[in-house]
């Protein structure tokens, strides 16, 4: 409960860090966050085409939960290096464009700025350098370089590496127009005006490059590929980027242009097949040919026209099998061609390998990767010697993908020798069965299984040559996009403004409840009467209310009140304390440390016991902090140290106050010793001689917790009352007298809790029985007090419910 009206105290806390958050998070939203846009195409990818590399369709492969071995060589293809350097390079996505406002960047398309840089690629460029244009009308442009930054080690866009040149001194500003060559030692560009540029006007353009393997690794981090859960076919190429135009303008383009190079390379490779083929054909011809005459000669020359005692079922049978030997034999060889291919360097020369039997969508990747690495390799020959560094690492490169795809292709070996073993062990079982044959028909039959198996390889290559053929004629692309990429005003996917705007608000919001949460577990004030009672086992003399005036001696200058009304229930409840037969009392008022309300509750206690016509003397005793003398406007120049110390007799040590029965002695001045001036034996003659003239003898003494000076006055005393302040005392102060009333050492004790407040919701009394009401306003002198709003709700809601 204390912990919310704590929170409630410090309310303006939160409103004020409530108010920074949102500032805070307007200005980030507004002038600092970069928006993330992103668009998304969809293809559909159909069967009726072979690509260059595309995995044969018959077999499925699961890719999440659904997909086709085709889409996984796209996806890499859309990842590849080798398709993102072309794009790089095609829409010079080396250059960046931005506008600058008051405080932000603006990330452009280059389709938003009214000018194109286009550069001198035969020039070495110095990237990551920003260059300024600034408008000046009828197509001028100032170009502004940066004051410093400029670098002599600059970049080829040519061979895509970097070189050195002499320093050099900062390019100048200068103003060019469109079409108008830009040159400096480390740039040289020209402007070419935007057909269809953004109708919004920029005050300033920005442009910088970057090296085409920026650009690249750029391009590859923001894109996306997933499959339809249903239809795999199906696939959604996503991009994302700060300008939205920018997406849309890649991915159209990045599609369109795969389009046309899987065109391209599915007549490439069908060529390739067709040449390899018509080459094996005519090779089979002629075996076939030789093989005829061969079988028809040994018709002729053993008169064998008629093998009607040869088993027709088992000779069929045998035929079969042949024929399958022979087309596992064509793909062997098939395969072999393909291995050579991939094992040599020139990869461009690939046949279909679906003629030897692939399946496999890895492999067509793997020999996509080799083929990109063999034309790097001859582009960098021209420029390194083959021992550079460069060229010793792209023949790394070459060599661990030509054996990932000669890895590959070992497991089809595997299975085709598996399948040839098996076909060899029939044909020879078989072979088992016609040993019974004659000698003659055993070799006709031997040379007619030769022309069948040279038959069936010739026909089969006839097949896989019309397949290619008729391919080459119907060939088209097997991707179909089924939406374009397109601006419809999608809003940003990053930054998610409402979080970020909710995490700043909520973080400043947070720190005042943290520090007020922290506050209240380092907070071991008291702040319950009964919890006090019950840990210290003192009985309760009363309750004291707040004072908000400015004197402490509330009871003589607001009798009425019901601070005055609380000390004449605590005087009440003393006699419960001491011994009322006795002609003088002893009272001594104490408390754990200094600020308590000690020397308040000792004034306030001795005017009420005066008032009620008891002979009373109020005694200053703590003297190491004397303070009773100001608020009765008293010298502190004579006092009980002066008397103790013998300077000054008794009577001239007590002063007389407005109240005939109400005396005072001060504290007098700080003595060096004033544990030994009261544990002496003249402060209890002292005590003795004040007993002879008064009814109640009232002594503000040392706080108990400092010094042990009010312990050593309780043996003079009848009753003592200790203090506990509201919100100060601390709870493990209350140990030590705990300690001494467990152990008796202290008896005849009351407890006095200080400076209580009602706001806080608890009620005078707590329980006790005192009954001071539910605020301050039950007295005629608290009149002006203003009742606090939590008391006023709770109020009313006790009458609503009285009232039914």
């Amino acid at each position: 409960m204390h912990f919310l009206h704590r929170i409630l105290r410090n309310w303006y806390w939160f409103v004020i860090l409530g108010m920074l958050g949102y500032s805070i998070s307007y200005l980030y939203s507004k002038y600092y966050a970069q928006r993330i846009y992103q668009s998304q195409l969809s293809l559909s990818i159909s069967n009726n085409t072979s690509s260059y590399f595309t995995p044969n369709q018959s077999i499925n492969f699961i890719w999440g939960q659904g997909g086709n071995q085709d889409g996984i060589y796209i996806k890499k293809i859309l990842f590849s290096r080798s398709l993102n350097e072309y794009l790089v390079n095609k829409l010079d996505l080396y250059t960046n464009y931005t506008t600058k406002g008051a405080i932000k960047h603006t990330y452009l398309d280059q389709d938003d700025s009214p000018v194109v840089l286009v550069i001198d690629k035969a020039h070495l460029q110095q990237v990551n350098y920003q260059i300024t244009l600034i408008p000046k009308g009828n197509d001028k442009y100032e170009v502004i370089l940066p004051e410093e930054g400029e670098s002599t080690t600059l970049y080829s866009y040519i061979t895509e590496s970097y070189s050195d040149i002499p320093s050099y001194a900062r390019p100048a500003n200068k103003i060019i127009g469109v079409d108008e060559w830009y040159t400096s030692p480390n740039l040289r560009f020209k402007l070419e005006k935007n057909p269809n540029p953004s109708p919004i006007k920029f005050d300033n353009i920005n442009i910088s490059l970057m090296s085409v393997s920026e650009a690249v690794g750029g391009i590859v981090s923001t894109l996306s590929v997933n499959f339809d859960q249903e239809l795999p076919t199906i696939m959604f190429v996503g991009k994302t980027g700060y300008n939205l135009n920018g997406t849309v303008r890649f991915l159209n383009t990045a599609i369109d242009e795969l389009i046309k190079k899987r065109l391209e390379d599915t007549n490439t490779v069908d060529k390739n097949t067709l040449e390899y083929l018509a080459e094996n054909l005519n090779d089979v011809r002629k075996k076939l040919d030789s093989s005829a005459a061969k079988l028809n000669q040994i018709k002729i020359d053993n008169k064998l026209f008629d093998m009607t005692n040869l088993d027709s079922k088992t000779f069929e049978e045998l035929k079969q099998l042949e024929s399958k030997k022979a087309e596992l034999l064509s793909k062997m060889k098939n395969l072999d061609q393909v291995r050579n291919v991939v094992s040599s360097n020139n990869i461009e020369k690939i046949i279909n390998i679906s003629s030897a039997g692939i399946e496999d969508g890895a492999f067509s990747a793997s020999v996509s990767e080799l083929k990109a690495l063999y034309a790097k390799r001859r582009e960098m020959a021209t420029i390194y010697t083959p021992n550079s560094e460069p060229m010793r690492e792209i023949n790394r490169l070459i060599n661990e993908a030509r054996n990932n795809s000669t890895n590959g292709l070992r497991q089809y070996y595997s299975k085709f020798d598996e399948q040839l073993l098996d076909l060899n062990s029939q044909v020879q079982k078989i072979d088992g069965d016609l040993n019974t044959l004659p000698e003659k028909q055993r070799q006709f039959l031997d040379a007619q299984r030769g022309y069948s198996i040279i038959e069936a390889t010739y026909n089969t290559l006839l097949s896989e040559q019309a397949k290619a053929q008729m391919r080459i004629v119907s060939n088209k692309s097997n991707l179909t996009i089924i939406d374009k990429a397109k601006n419809l005003g999608q809003g940003p996917i990053a930054p998610n403004i409402k979080m970020i705007q909710s995490a700043i608000m909520g973080g400043l919001l947070f720190l005042p409840l943290l520090f007020i949460a922290i506050a209240e577990v380092l907070d071991n004030r008291v702040r319950n009467i009964k919890e006090v009672v019950n840990v210290t086992k003192i009985p309760l003399l009363g309750v004291i209310g707040k004072n908000t005036e400015d004197s402490n001696l509330t009871v003589l200058d607001r009798p009425k009140s019901s601070i005055s009304e609380a000390f004449r229930g605590v005087r009440s409840n003393l006699k419960f304390l001491y011994d009322d037969s006795k002609p003088c009392k002893v009272i001594l008022i104490t408390s754990s440390i200094s600020g308590e309300g000690k020397t308040y509750s000792s004034m306030n206690l001795a005017t009420i016991l005066a008032l009620s016509g008891k002979k009373t003397v109020l005694l200053g005793m703590d003297l190491r902090k004397p303070k009773i003398f100001g608020d009765f406007k008293f010298t502190n120049k004579d006092g009980v140290s002066n008397y103790l110390t013998g300077e000054v007799s008794l009577e001239q040590i007590v002063n007389k106050t407005q109240i005939p029965s109400l005396d005072v002695i001060t504290s007098g001045p700080i003595p060096p010793n004033p544990s030994e001036l009261l544990l002496g034996a003249r402060n209890q003659i002292f005590i003795e001689e004040l007993k002879k003239q008064y009814e109640f003898i009232v002594i503000d003494s040392p706080p108990v917790g400092l010094v042990a000076d009010a312990f050593e006055l309780m043996k003079y005393v009848d009753a003592t009352v200790y203090i506990v302040r509201h919100e100060y005392t601390e709870k493990y102060m209350l140990n030590m007298i705990k300690e001494k009333v467990a152990k008796k050492e202290v008896s005849h004790i009351g407890l006095i809790y200080n400076d209580y407040e009602a706001k806080q919701g608890y009620g005078y009394g707590y329980g006790y029985g005192y009954g001071y009401g539910y605020g301050y306003g039950y007295f005629e002198e608290d009149v002006d007090y203003k009742e606090p709003m939590i008391i006023k709700v709770r109020n009313q809601i006790r009458k609503i419910f009285r009232r039914n």
